[in-house]
């Protein structure tokens, strides 16, 4: 995570831009008087976007650590891909 202040991003915005994709990190802009931002890559959004998605069920929680503990103690079953039709 890198940390910069607005005019030094407003000034650099491209190379800000330019390094936050190629490092899949984020860059905070702080503000003086105002709230800081974060600027960060699609794919970075995405994967939190996801994320969020599967944990904000309880249930859903609860699965995913059940599968998890599966896999961890080797309980798990390799099987082929099957084509979406």
């Amino acid at each position: 995570m890198r940390v910069i202040n607005f005019s030094d991003a407003r000034n650099q915005f491209k190379q800000v831009i330019d390094q936050v994709v190629a490092d899949c990190d984020v860059t905070i802009i702080s503000r003086r008087d105002a709230e800081d931002a974060v600027v960060m890559s699609l794919d970075t959004y995405n994967s939190m976007i996801e994320t969020f998605h599967l944990v904000k069920s309880p249930a859903n929680v609860k699965h995913l650590e059940k599968s998890l503990a599966q896999y961890r103690k080797g309980q798990t079953k390799v099987r082929p891909l099957r084509d979406a039709k």
